[in-house]
Formats: structure tokens, C-alpha cells, sequence
């Protein structure tokens, strides 16, 4: 099994096929295995349920706690993690089980990726409710802080209860590392004191190192504002990138339009991902276009590029 060189810095992963197109499991577990021979750090998986195209039939991947149990039995060294879990999607304290027992599966290898979701199509098809999500987000991320890191939480809300409720087995000591993806205020008021992770969609920063910067100053602030050092919270970005020749990812709803891929030969790819990690970038997960196993075997080439 390759493994990243030891003395690279910044940590890249990648994430599996969404709705690019339908993708069974078989071809999943060949990614998982080919993404960690290649020198991959870690293995993504999005937590949607379904969309609605205007220009086309309904979509869906798979759930992604299954997925996660799965890849972690199948891999064996590279991090594994939802990107992110919508917390709306589940009884928090049952996702807080769900996460314990997929870090064991992985010998220690999940992060947890959290969420308070967007797109009401799958909200109103599978019944969640959609309105106060930032509220119901901060009762959710209690319980499932409080379980992952502690073993236990008692907890009375508007929206959730958890009475006198145990993790047994218990997790690992002080959990799996925690990481928010948002860019809302109020979600960051909320996570920022807690967690160990802060992730951005390439969306939200056009795709490039210099879109960035306003980001990042906006979860510098948040952070000192809850009274922690900045340095405390890793950054992490999906970046979209282009290995082989872009076939046009599918964008739904408050995820926008599409973005230019980064591109180019292996080396200039390389180039350009550095960059993010010379900006403060620790850990990146790369959105491929075209999601496939040649286009993985080609990322191996760039991921040596960088060194």
C-alpha cells in the first residue's frame, strides 16, 4: 500500500462519486482501495438523500453512514469522513452511535463532518423538518459533542431530548475530531468553540487560492470572537479539480453554478493545490470531474508532484 510521503504537510483526499452518475458499490470499494494505493490521505462521502434537477430526472447516492462502515472495513490507513453530515437527517444521539461505531470499524480513523443542510427537496420528500435548522443544529451538535467526547450527555430541548444517555461501548478517548462546514454566522458562533475542523466548498471561494482570503478571515474573527486562537482550528476546502478531460459536474440549488475546474497537466495541478497549503489550507479534499478510477490513477501523479 502507498502512503503519503511523510514529510508532506498538507493532507489531501478526495471524494466519491455523488450524482455525477449512478455508481454501485463495487466500483465504490475500487475507488476507496485505488484513492489509499495511490497516496490519497483520506476517503469523503457527501450525506444528501435526493435532488430534484429542473433539467432532469430525480437523483441520489447512497446513504452515507452505510458507506462509511463499509469503506472503513475495506481500507486501512486513510481518514474517512462525511462531507459533511447533515445533522437534520438524524436522532442525535443515534448519529453520535453511528460515528462511534464507524471510528471503531476504522481503527480510529473518522472524522466527523457536520452540518445543518440545505436543500428542502430531500427535507420535504423524507419528512424532516426544514424551518429553525440553525436552532435545531446547536441542540444536535450538544448531544453529539457532548456523546463523541465525554461517553454520556443528559439533555432537554426544544427540539431533542436525550435523558441520561450513554455511549456504550464509549468512544475513544476525546472522540473523533469534530469539523463544521459552513459559512453562516450563526453556525460558527455555535461550532468555533468546539470543534477541531472547519471545512469550505469550492463554491464558496470560486475555486482559487486568492478567493480564499475572505474566508478565512471571516472564521479568524469567529474564532476570536468565541475566545479561541485561530491557529486551534485546522482550515480545510474542497477544491474541484479536473485530472482528465472535465465531462461538467452537476450543481443543484444553493450550491450554484459551476466553477472552472483546476487543470492541467499533473505537475501544474500540483502546483496549484501547494498553493492552497502555503495559504494555510491543512487538509484538502478534491471534487474530481470526471469521478472515475482512471481519473483517481492520474491524481497518484499529482500527489507525487507535490511531494
Amino acid at each position: 500500500m502507498t502512503t503519503s510521503p511523510p514529510g508532506r504537510r498538507l493532507k489531501i483526499g478526495v471524494q466519491l462519486p455523488e450524482v455525477e452518475r449512478r455508481v454501485g458499490w463495487e466500483e465504490l470499494r475500487a475507488m476507496a482501495v485505488l484513492a489509499e494505493q495511490v497516496g490519497f490521505d483520506s476517503v469523503w462521502v457527501g450525506d444528501h438523500l435526493l435532488y430534484r434537477p429542473e433539467d432532469g430526472p430525480p437523483t441520489g447516492p447512497w446513504e452515507a453512514w452505510s458507506l462509511l462502515a463499509a469503506i472503513a472495513a475495506v481500507t486501512e490507513g486513510v481518514q474517512i469522513g462525511p462531507l459533511v453530515a447533515a445533522t437534520s437527517f438524524h436522532n442525535p444521539a443515534m448519529l453520535a452511535k453511528k460515528a462511534a461505531t464507524v471510528d471503531e470499524i476504522s481503527g480510529g480513523r473518522l472524522i466527523v463532518g457536520l452540518g445543518a443542510g440545505w436543500n428542502r427537496v430531500e427535507y420535504d420528500a423524507f419528512g424532516y423538518p426544514f424551518d429553525r435548522r440553525a436552532s435545531r443544529f446547536e441542540e444536535a451538535f450538544t448531544i453529539i459533542r457532548s456523546l463523541l467526547r465525554e461517553g454520556r450527555v443528559d439533555f432537554s430541548g426544544a427540539f431533542y431530548q436525550a435523558s441520561d444517555c450513554l455511549l456504550v461501548p464509549p468512544p475513544r478517548p476525546g472522540g473523533p475530531p469534530l469539523m463544521v462546514g459552513s459559512v453562516g454566522e450563526r453556525m460558527l458562533q455555535i461550532t468555533l468553540p468546539h470543534v477541531d475542523m472547519w471545512n469550505g466548498w469550492f463554491q464558496w471561494f470560486g475555486n482559487t487560492v486568492t478567493g480564499l482570503a475572505p474566508l478565512t478571515a471571516t472564521v479568524d474573527a469567529a474564532c476570536e470572537a468565541a475566545g479561541r486562537d485561530p491557529a486551534e482550528v485546522e482550515r480545510t476546502v474542497a477544491v474541484l479539480v479536473a485530472p482528465l478531460d472535465p465531462e461538467g459536474r452537476p450543481h443543484h440549488g444553493e450550491q450554484g453554478e459551476g466553477v472552472p475546474p483546476v487543470q492541467g497537466s499533473p505537475g501544474r495541478i500540483a502546483e496549484t493545490l501547494a498553493g492552497f497549503g502555503e495559504a494555510g489550507i491543512g487538509h484538502l479534499q478534491l471534487v474530481l470531474d470526471p469521478i472515475t478510477l482512471p481519473a483517481i490513477e492520474v491524481c497518484g501523479e499529482v500527489l507525487e508532484a507535490i511531494g
